[in-house]
């Protein structure tokens, strides 16, 4: 049962960032995870500041670089169907189609997306870890099957996104505004690990709000691929995952960028693999060799060591679709 709340419906930006600054106030997107969340006592939250009505946040639209800018409350399902989005920037829209199930794409946002908490059985349930204020990670000696290989300090879970890994791979910018104003950071330093604050996802601060995702232009030849292994066809986090882009030019390597899903804290870049294919050309012989250094230095847990060879496979199949 969901506790008692009040609930808000700011029609600005400003208004929303203003209610925000109320005590325990939490940011209500699609609301997939937050309700959820609520319901098991994860936290708690004395009011919900629903984006619902706040136009600015929606839709996807041309960046002044030339890219794309989706707005924070644009669903999954309406990335997932832009064909500006499908035709250049492949690996975010097969991410976004492989996230959930199709109810879920349908209310669920981008922005919100990114910022899921975990989905750690021990944080979900009544367990006071250390992610949570507590002295442990019980996953680290406890069930672990579904938990990290790469990053692992102190806090083992994973992080439960699939957009996540393609923006990072796409050198996306995330934006942010907040009582103290607008600002931006990359894709791949939004998402904070636990060897920085165990107790925190983002760089999010107090009142702070995504409030659009920038896609940069893509170099010419740019091609990308995003691979989910999961336990069913729908619904499933990531056991493991790749999301890759590669520009090739005269049929080599310019540029590589290879970011890990369902294995770390974080969408886990591997740049050791990424130098593996730069000057190169992709081929069945090179992607294998990429994807056998992308696993070099995992330290699966007691029950988990099957993600290895899963998440090899992942990121070699992840570029083979690029041939």
């Amino acid at each position: 049962m969901l506790p008692n709340f009040n609930y808000v419906r700011p029609s600005s930006l400003a208004d929303a960032v203003r209610q925000l600054s109320t005590p325990n106030a939490r940011v209500h997107a699609g609301g997939t995870d937050l309700l959820g969340c609520l319901r098991d006592g994860v936290f708690a939250a004395d009011t919900l500041v629903s984006l619902s009505a706040i136009e600015e946040l929606r839709g996807i639209r041309p960046s002044l670089d030339g890219g794309l800018a989706i707005g924070a409350m644009t669903t999954l399902s309406e990335v997932a169907a832009d064909p500006r989005v499908a035709d250049r920037y492949p690996v975010l829209s097969r991410a976004v189609a492989a996230a959930a199930s199709p109810q879920l794409r349908n209310q669920g946002t981008i922005g919100g997306n990114i910022c899921q908490r975990p989905r750690c059985w021990y944080y979900r349930a009544d367990f006071h870890c250390a992610r949570k204020g507590g002295e442990k990670c019980y996953a680290a000696e406890g069930e672990n099957q579904f938990h990290c290989i790469f990053g692992g300090e102190v806090c083992f879970y994973v992080h439960p996104s699939d957009v996540a890994p393609a923006l990072v791979a796409l050198e996306a910018l995330v934006r942010i505004s907040g009582p103290a104003g607008a600002r931006s950071v990359s894709a791949e330093t939004f998402f904070v690990p636990p060897s920085k604050d165990y107790t925190r996802e983002t760089v999010l601060g107090p009142g702070e709000i995504v409030t659009e995702v920038v896609l940069p232009a893509q170099p010419r030849g740019t091609r990308g691929s995003y691979r989910k292994v999961r336990a069913r066809g729908a619904w499933d986090f990531a056991l493991a995952g790749a999301a890759v882009v590669a520009t090739l030019t005269d049929g080599r390597v310019t540029r590589a960028r290879i970011v890990l899903s369902g294995v770390a804290p974080i969408p886990w870049r591997v740049p050791a693999a990424e130098r593996v294919l730069v000057g190169q050309r992709l081929s069945a012989k090179s992607a294998a060799r990429a994807a056998a250094t992308a696993v070099e230095g995992a330290q699966p847990l007691a029950q988990n060591a099957y993600k290895v060879e899963m998440l090899r496979g992942a990121v070699e199949e992840a570029l083979a679709a690029l041939l």
